[in-house]
């Protein structure tokens, strides 16, 4: 029986990850097969070392192409586009034993996946301050703000992820005494790159409220539920001029 074009691909891709691939022996047992099947994983090694460079900083160059051949054996790119290889990086980092010594690890990597992303987003137009000019409270209390592709945030609740994070992207040493505790972080991609800040838990709290479809007066409870002590003004103004949101589009 013949063998369809997208069989052979899907074999022929399998078998270069080792998968049995018994239609193909005659390929595989060649010695250049094993050219592209080097070739394969490295270009996966190196796509892993360049969207997590915060992560290579941290435990070095060898360490990280050491993980990175292990995870791409597990879990190939489903994408040919190789920037957004990645994806369950972190969560390997989680499970992966030798990486139990740096106990914040697999959350840098999560920032560096969202600096990514924030980054290949397409660009949507931004909400601006004028627009919210003459609106009543009422009128307020009830639209919904929608952040716009290109935002991401997250709230560590039990150590400094965004600090360390930060600090190893710009390939900065940490302070000597850095505050362990909770930190959230914001990533907003523009046209020329990514803006990143600390996000209290308050504000991380108004995001997931407002992606998830909440107005503002819901989204805002939610918020100070989560944080107390928050201004909400001051976040709102810290929000706006992020561009975190895309325009209002009232009815």
């Amino acid at each position: 029986m013949k063998t369809t074009l997208g069989a052979f691909q899907d074999a022929f891709v399998g078998a270069l990850y080792q998968r049995p691939a018994a239609e193909l022996q005659a390929v595989t047992q060649q010695a250049g097969f094993s050219v592209h099947r080097n070739t394969v994983l490295k270009g996966c090694i190196d796509a892993l070392c360049d969207n997590f460079p915060s992560v290579e900083r941290l435990v070095g160059t060898d360490w990280l192409r050491a993980a990175a051949a292990i995870h791409a054996h597990e879990t190939p790119p489903v994408d040919a586009r190789l920037v957004f290889y990645g994806e369950h990086f972190a969560d390997f980092l989680d499970a992966f034993e030798p990486a139990r010594a740096v106990p914040y690890l697999a959350d840098v990597a999560r920032l560096d996946r969202l600096w990514l992303e924030a980054f290949i987003a397409p660009q949507q137009a931004t909400l601006q301050l004028s627009s919210l000019a003459g609106m009543t409270a009422s009128d307020l209390a009830t639209c919904r703000l929608q952040p716009r592709a290109s935002a991401r945030w997250r709230w560590f609740d039990s150590q400094p992820i965004y600090s360390i994070w930060h600090y190893n992207r710009e390939a900065r040493p940490l302070p000597e005494t850095l505050p362990w505790h909770a930190e959230g972080a914001l990533l907003v991609g523009h046209a020329e790159g990514v803006a990143w800040q600390a996000l209290d838990a308050g504000g991380c709290a108004f995001l997931d409220a407002c992606a998830s479809g909440q107005n503002l007066d819901q989204a805002s409870a939610l918020a100070l539920d989560a944080q107390p002590n928050l201004d909400f003004t001051v976040l709102l103004g810290t929000l706006l001029d992020a561009a975190v949101f895309r325009p209002l589009h009232l009815t």
